[in-house]
């Protein structure tokens, strides 16, 4: 039981229609009961839960803003348990003196993830769906927001279970064919074992492949458009941003630092950077800003490299060609409305693949479509339960790699009592990806992340 009541604004930290302050505690109401009056005269704690009164904020019997509080009573609330929330005027001044209020009168500042951690502490998520509050918070683009959603319902964690209970169920076996002898229990047949076994790791193994789609969907792609001076790479980073974001002109080494824009493009976000056009430069600052654009190559995860269709393959070019080899790389075959003048024969034989358009006129339609093919993402479904970060995909690999030892072992002909440390290591990786079997530091480094009001 925890006995403090914590309290946080829970909207952005700017002015604002309306702001929410959440209160979340055993006391909750009764401390928000000495700080606001409904204009009905009746008292929070009368109120029942998902119910709400208008009415005002007092301090010291100074009334400091119109306020509408909203009562979820445990353990029907996000965090399990009684639950205010107080949505005032959303200037930061009066926000801030309302929070201040309630610490006043008996509140404790919320540390960040402190109401989500409550709510998992309180069994209301586990783990996995309460890391996707965040992912909900953070996503980039529609898709990502469907993908983490559908986790944040349980779609992940229902596999893990299922998972978890199989081998359960196989342990438990295991453990009592080999301690009660005496007893009339099925003998293990070794051959389903083993089968039962294979498919807890095919289905770990399909959850892991899906993780780089879900490290996709949920980061984006980090992604740079090279090439030399002038051949359309801030024409092109326009017409992907949909704004003019980078300056144009027709003259070279226009671009000097490096334009960063997030993009969603189809399926995924390009976290896309404008670069310097490559070249040897005499400019200090010109020069500065390529060899920046030199060292974003090294850690890009796509590279777009705009070639111009209307001149002939320069030395530039084939400079930008041994920098961007073996790299994801697209070549963009820039100024398509012009006349041919570029032999494409060598870019094509360093590069992954290949679009013509002309950035001045053209859609990004064709550019989408290669990039989701270069980057295999064109079968996603952000239906699909995806795990998305190191921790879980650290603890998926543990558990398939003890299910293999166990597999192994039994190859081997070892005893079933390795057999069955194997699959409750497993076990215990799973509990531990879902929250069942994890240490409070743990609990703390997944919840630290968080925003404060969450």
């Amino acid at each position: 039981m925890i006995d403090t009541t914590i309290a946080a604004i829970s909207t952005a930290m700017q002015n604002s229609g309306i702001s929410v302050i959440r209160v979340s505690g055993n006391k909750a109401i009764e401390i928000c009961d000495r700080v606001f009056k409904a204009k009905s005269g009746k008292k929070l704690f009368e109120m029942k839960g998902y119910t709400a009164a208008f009415g005002n904020i007092y301090s010291n019997g100074e009334m400091i803003d119109e306020c509408i509080a909203t009562v979820f009573l445990e353990p029907h609330s996000y965090t399990g348990e009684n639950v205010v929330e107080l949505s005032c005027h959303g200037g930061l001044c009066v926000t801030k003196e309302v929070l201040r209020t309630l610490f006043e009168n008996g509140a404790v500042a919320a540390e960040a993830g402190e109401f989500t951690k409550r709510a998992f502490l309180n069994s209301k998520l586990d783990l996995i769906e309460a890391q996707a509050v965040m992912d909900i918070i953070n996503a980039k683009s529609k898709n990502a927001v469907k993908a983490a959603v559908k986790i944040k319902e349980g779609a992940l964690s229902k596999r893990i279970q299922n998972i978890k209970s199989d081998l359960s169920q196989k342990a438990a076996h295991l453990c009592a064919w080999a301690d009660y002898p005496e007893e009339d229990i099925p003998q293990v047949s070794f051959s389903n074992l083993k089968e039962a076994l294979t498919e807890a790791e095919n289905k770990l193994e399909v959850i892991l492949e899906q993780y780089d789609n879900g490290k996709i969907l949920k980061d984006g792609i980090n992604t740079v458009i090279v090439g030399k001076p002038n051949v359309g790479k801030s024409t092109l980073m326009n017409l992907l941003s949909g704004y003019d974001k980078s300056i144009i002109t027709d003259i070279p080494g226009t671009t000097r630092d490096i334009v960063e824009e997030n993009v969603n493009l189809g399926n995924i976000t390009l976290n896309l950077s404008d670069t310097a056009g490559i070249r040897h430069s005499k400019d200090l600052v010109e020069q500065i800003g390529v060899d920046k654009a030199k060292e974003r190559l090294k850690t890009a995860s796509l590279v777009l490299c705009v070639f111009d269709l209307a001149e002939t393959l320069s030395d530039e070019d084939r400079q930008i060609l041994s920098l961007i080899d073996g790299t994801n790389s697209i070549a963009i075959f820039n100024k398509s409305d012009l006349e041919k003048k570029l032999d494409t024969k060598e870019i094509e034989s360093k590069v992954k693949s290949k679009v013509y358009m002309s950035a001045k006129f053209d859609d990004v339609e064709v550019l989408k479509k290669e990039i989701e093919r270069v980057c295999e993402i064109t079968d996603f479904d952000e239906n699909e339960s995806l795990i998305y970060n190191e921790r879980q995909r650290s603890l998926t690999l543990n558990a398939k790699k003890s299910i293999r030892e166990a597999i192994d072992a039994l190859d081997m002909g070892i005893t079933l009592d390795a057999v069955t440390v194997s699959i409750e290591d497993a076990i215990s990786s799973l509990a531990e990806l879902t929250g069942e079997n994890v240490t409070d530091s743990i609990i703390d480094q997944v919840f630290h992340t968080f925003c404060v009001g969450k």
